[in-house]
Parts: structure tokens; C-alpha cells; sequence
């Protein structure tokens, strides 16, 4: 049975990305045309298999969310993995539940992975609130068949949105034990960082990972970990930058 094909220029729109964006990742090997008659064309089913799964690597994914992150000058982000308002990253969220539903191993914790994934995303949007550096939004892609999620923003970063509730914070590594370990008070909407200490216990209690990454700081945190692991990096993020893996 043949598949059904479709142009370049449709398939662009279907994924929200540039032809030209499209061409470098067929010569590339990212993503796969078919040549007919000099021209590019895409397989209908593997396009609905892109969409749904974002079928890039994810190590591919979190260098470009890195590069986006550590770029002085702002840079466009693909459509597929950009969320520039909580409202798009709510609807992709939903979407990205419901593809770990349809994965029987992941019955028991899709609900934990999604709650986990929505939680840092929404602290994005959250506590950058009219307060965006530059480009506001965040990056959200991940690879099911690799148990992956990468979140990022080009926020303030966990220092300097702490520091207006906790002046006594004095580095990227002592916010980000704070976010993660302390109940940070403060009137609303200036409360900040409550819900990293859920995404800690999750981590804790079940089969996954993660590394998070703001200012000079990298947090790493798994299954079992009774301490939080914050070593101070070289390169400096002034947002966050966010891999879980499951």
C-alpha cells in the first residue's frame, strides 16, 4: 500500500517550522524526505509520527534549548518546541500526557511525568510574568521512545526571582537549594518556588531524573537521593535549562 505524500510546503505548516528548516534537517538525516521528480516530499504517516512524538533525538533537543538559553542574542526558536504563553504550554501538555498514556509501561507514572513537567513549566511563566528579559515563553520538547523532556525559558533564573522574598541569598547554588529544600513565603503573586519541592519528592520516589540547570548552578537529583547534588558551573544561564528523563 502506498503512502500517501506531501509537499514540503505543507508539510512546514503541518509542523510549524520554515522549508528551509525542513531542507537542513533532510540533509541532515533529522528528518527524512522522499525525492520525486527533483523535489521533496513527505510520507503522511511519518509526519503524524513527528508531530506526536517529536521524533528528533533528544540530545539533538537539548543542545538547540542549551544554545537558545546561552545565546546573548536572542534567537527564533522552532514552532514545534516553542510555547510563547502558559496557554499553548497547557495544550501541549495535554498532548504530551496523553501520548505517555498511550504507553503501557508508563500507566502507572504518566500522570507523575506530566505533573512534574507542567510544574517547571508553569514556574516559567509564573515568575517571569511581565518580567521577561527578552523573548518570553519557553521551550518544551521531548522523545517518549527516549524517556526525555527538555524545558527551558530565557527568564530571570532562580537567583534573581528568589532574591526579592530572600534578600539574604547571596549565589545560584544557595537559590537553588532553596527552591528545591525551603518553603519560600512571601504575599502573592510573590511567593516563589513552592512547587520545586514536589517536583523533589516525585524525583525521589520514583524510577527518574533530573538535571536543572540557572545562573552557574546545576542541580542533579534521582530515585533515592536523600541530599541535593549543586555543583557550580563554568557556563553561566540567565534562565533555567531542564532535562528530565523517566
Amino acid at each position: 500500500m502506498s503512502q500517501k505524500l506531501i509537499s514540503i510546503g505543507e508539510t512546514a505548516k503541518k509542523i510549524g517550522v520554515s522549508i528551509d528548516t525542513l531542507r537542513r534537517w533532510d540533509k541532515k538525516g533529522r528528518f527524512l524526505a522522499v525525492r520525486k521528480s527533483g523535489k521533496r516530499f513527505y510520507k503522511e504517516n511519518e509526519i503524524n509520527d513527528f508531530i506526536n512524538q517529536s521524533t528528533i533525538s533528544a540530545s539533538n533537543l537539548f543542545k538547540e534549548a542549551k544554545n537558545w538559553v546561552a545565546n546573548p542574542s536572542p534567537t527564533e526558536l522552532e514552532k514545534l518546541f516553542y510555547c510563547p504563553n502558559s496557554l499553548i504550554f497547557q495544550t501541549r501538555l495535554m498532548k504530551f500526557e496523553n501520548n505517555l498514556l498511550q504507553v503501557d509501561f508508563l500507566r502507572e507514572t504518566y500522570s507523575l511525568i506530566s505533573a512534574i513537567t507542567g510544574e517547571i513549566g508553569n514556574n516559567s511563566f509564573d515568575h517571569n510574568l511581565g518580567n521577561w528579559p527578552d523573548i518570553p515563553g519557553i521551550f518544551f520538547g521531548y522523545d517518549i521512545e527516549k524517556r526525555e523532556i527538555i524545558l527551558a525559558d530565557r527568564g530571570q533564573g532562580i537567583f534573581k526571582t528568589l532574591k526579592r522574598v530572600r534578600a539574604d541569598l547571596s549565589s545560584d547554588e544557595q537559590a537553588v537549594r532553596v527552591a528545591f529544600s525551603e518553603i519560600v513565603s512571601g504575599r502573592a503573586p510573590e511567593a516563589r518556588g513552592n512547587g520545586l519541592k514536589f517536583v523533589r519528592k516525585i524525583i525521589q520516589e520514583n524510577a527518574m531524573r533530573i538535571l536543572f540547570y540557572t545562573g552557574s548552578a546545576k542541580l542533579e537529583l534521582k530515585k533515592g537521593d536523600s541530599d541535593l547534588l549543586i555543583e557550580k558551573q563554568k557556563t553561566v544561564l540567565d534562565g533555567c535549562l531542564v532535562l528530565i528523563t523517566f
